[in-house]
C-alpha cells in the first residue's frame, strides 16, 4: 500500500544549510534512495546525492538516516512506520559539499599512506602459494565496499577534527591488518600503524562494526589482532630483548 511519508532532508552547502520538510509518496518495497530520487523528480530537482549501483555494492550513497550512518539504497522504508518522520542528513564526519554529498578525500589520502602488498623479492608471479586458512582469514576484509560508514561513525575523528592528521580510521587500520596477516607479505607495518596511523587512538568501541553494511567484524577480526601484534613488538619484554640481542 502506498502512503505519504514525512521526510526531512538537509539542504545546503559549504556556507551552511538547514533541514527542509517534504511530503512524498512511498510505495511498497521501496528504499530511502527511491524516495530521494522521487524528491528530485517531483519537488527538488537541485537536490544533490551521490549514488551509483543502487545494489549495496558501490558504497556511494552513504548518509545518515535518523542519525544512524547507512546506505540509502539498503535502508528499506518498511523499517519506519508510516507516521514516522524520516530525517536524511549527510555524513557528519566529512566536509559538506552540497546537500547530501560530502568530501571524502580524507579517506583516499589515508589510503596512500599505507605501503602496498610486498611479496619476497625471489618470489615470481605465478609462484604464490597460500593455505586456504590464510585466504579465508583476510578474505572477509576484501568485502569492504569503501562506503566509509565506519570512518564516519568512528568517534575518534567524528568528534575530534584535530585527530584526522594522526588517525587513519578503522577502514585503513583494517587494511594494515589484512596485509600483516598475509603470509606472503614481508613488509612490517606495525610501527606505521602505531606511530603514523594512530592505532593507539582506537579504543575498540565496535561502533565501526555495528554500521558496516557488509557485516565485517572490523574490531574483533582486524583491529584487536593488529593491536596485539603491535603490543608484542613494542611491549613484550622477551621480544624486546630478542631484538636487542639479534639486531643486525
Amino acid at each position: 500500500m502506498a502512503y505519504d511519508a514525512h521526510f526531512r532532508v538537509w539542504r545546503g552547502d559549504t556556507d551552511g544549510g538547514a533541514l527542509q520538510d517534504y511530503t512524498v509518496t512511498v510505495n511498497e518495497g521501496e528504499v530511502v534512495l527511491d524516495i530521494i530520487h522521487r524528491l528530485q523528480a517531483t519537488q527538488a530537482p537541485d537536490l544533490a546525492v551521490r549514488w551509483n549501483c543502487k545494489a549495496g555494492k558501490c558504497g556511494s550513497c552513504s548518509a545518515e538516516v535518523n542519525g544512524r550512518p547507512r546506505l540509502l539504497c539498503m535502508t528499506r522504508m518498511s523499517t519506519f512506520t508510516p507516521d514516522e518522520i524520516v530525517t536524511v542528513t549527510p555524513m557528519r564526519t566529512f566536509p559538506i559539499m552540497r546537500d547530501l554529498v560530502t568530501d571524502v578525500s580524507f579517506n583516499y589520502r589515508k589510503a596512500r599512506e599505507i605501503p602496498s602488498f610486498t611479496p619476497p623479492d625471489d618470489l615470481k608471479p605465478g609462484e604464490y602459494r597460500m593455505q586456504q586458512v590464510d585466504v579465508e582469514r583476510s578474505q572477509e576484509f576484501r568485502k569492504c565496499i569503501e562506503c566509509f560508514l565506519c570512518q564516519n561513525t568512528c568517534h575518534v575523528v567524528r568528534d575530534h577534527e584535530e585527530n584526522k592528521e594522526a588517525f587513519a580510521g578503522p577502514r585503513y587500520l583494517m587494511r594494515v591488518a589484512e596485509l600483516e596477516m598475509h603470509p606472503l607479505d614481508v613488509a612490517d607495518r606495525r610501527d606505521l600503524a602505531q606511530d603514523e596511523l594512530g592505532m593507539g587512538l582506537c579504543n575498540i568501541t565496535k561502533c565501526c562494526t555495528e554500521v558496516c553494511p557488509e557485516h565485517i567484524k572490523i574490531t574483533d577480526n582486524a583491529l584487536i589482532p593488529l593491536k596485539e601484534r603491535v603490543a608484542d613488538k613494542k611491549y613484550d619484554p622477551i621480544v624486546w630483548l630478542g631484538n636487542k640481542l639479534f639486531r643486525r
